[in-house]
């Protein structure tokens, strides 16, 4: 007899939520990228350009994880005019000793949504400054509000700026984060003027053109690029690579590839062989973070399978821990 747990996003939504032991679980994850011998194969995509829609597949093993999962995450982008959400999709977590499905997590995106923040937050707790307390959030959709959220947990923000192509949006979102959060957030029509003297800028954006330029960025500043997790994307100025004191890769070999950094490769600003940090490095303590106050760290995050796994056997083990799912036997 065999049986696999069905939990839906009501159901994950309960039992897993944006907070510390999100991140603790997030960072772990990246921890074990760069310590141990993860199997991590490169990003499945399928582009549908006439609806801009991508879809990607993201999956690892991790060695001492009991199980990996395989997860599906399709991003339409004309969805919102539909009154659709942009993100969806879902995660099957298999047995890493038997291969069989232990359980399939309907989470329309929200795991994703939550690792994403997590890993944003993983980033500012080991690059930005400590006494960092204004943010600089670009985008004003899902990701920009947990992005925000997510950068309260690990560091003092009392203030933070939202900018989008859509002002309207932003301004709404900012007033959803005053309350949510307690802080002052506003709407900042002006990109430069966003970005300008924050303590933290975070992109979360589908662009294909740069939003942050090099005459945005100043000494003492972090800036972490979610957005850029596709070739055709581009949400940092190539010459922010360039005179950025650290620049941090969650995977480098991804971001070699359809990161930030592969424009700027490409571009002959930096060579393809040209030694990276990756975040996991700088977590497990094998290379240093920031380095002093005035310096200015870039990182670029786009989005890695160990990721995936570490949040879908967390559902999986909460899941576990108060019956929550429907279980079905085989």
């Amino acid at each position: 007899m065999r049986s696999m747990t069905i939990l839906t996003e009501a159901e994950l939504r309960q039992i897993v939520k944006l907070d510390l032991d999100a991140v603790a679980c997030v960072e772990n994850a990246f921890r074990a990228l760069a310590t141990q011998k993860v199997a991590m194969p490169p990003i499945l995509r399928l582009d549908i350009p006439e609806h801009r829609g991508e879809v990607d597949v993201k999956t690892a093993y991790v060695p001492g994880i009991d199980g990996f999962a395989i997860k599906i995450s399709p991003g339409f982008f004309d969805n919102p005019k539909l009154g659709l959400p942009s993100t969806n999709g879902l995660m099957v977590l298999l047995s890493a000793t038997t291969g069989l499905t232990e359980a399939l997590l309907l989470d329309n995106g929200y795991l994703t949504d939550v690792r994403t923040a997590a890993a944003g937050a993983v980033a500012a707790k080991h690059l930005a400054r400590e006494d960092a307390a204004v943010a600089a959030i670009f985008g004003a959709g899902m990701q920009a509000k947990l992005q925000l959220e997510a950068l309260k947990l690990v560091r003092p923000i009392k203030q933070a700026r939202m900018w989008a192509r859509d002002p309207a949006r932003a301004e709404r979102t900012a007033g959803e984060l005053r309350e949510l959060l307690g802080i002052e957030v506003r709407a900042e029509p002006d990109a430069a003027k966003a970005a300008a003297d924050a303590d933290v800028i975070v992109t979360t954006t589908p662009a294909t053109e740069p939003l942050i330029h090099a005459g945005f960025v100043s000494a003492g500043q972090h800036i972490t690029a979610m957005g850029s997790d596709a070739e055709h994307k581009n949400e940092i100025a190539l010459a922010i690579i360039r005179m950025a004191d650290l620049y941090v890769a969650d995977s480098a070999a991804q971001t070699r590839r359809l990161g930030e950094l592969h424009h700027a490769i490409d571009a002959g600003l930096v060579t393809a062989d040209a030694g990276v940090t990756e975040l996991g490095q700088i977590v497990a303590g094998l290379k240093p973070g920031r380095r002093s106050a005035s310096d200015i760290t870039l990182a670029d995050l786009t989005g890695t399978g160990v990721q995936d796994t570490a949040i879908a056997t967390l559902a999986r083990d909460r899941a576990r821990a108060v019956g929550a799912g429907t279980i079905l036997e085989s």
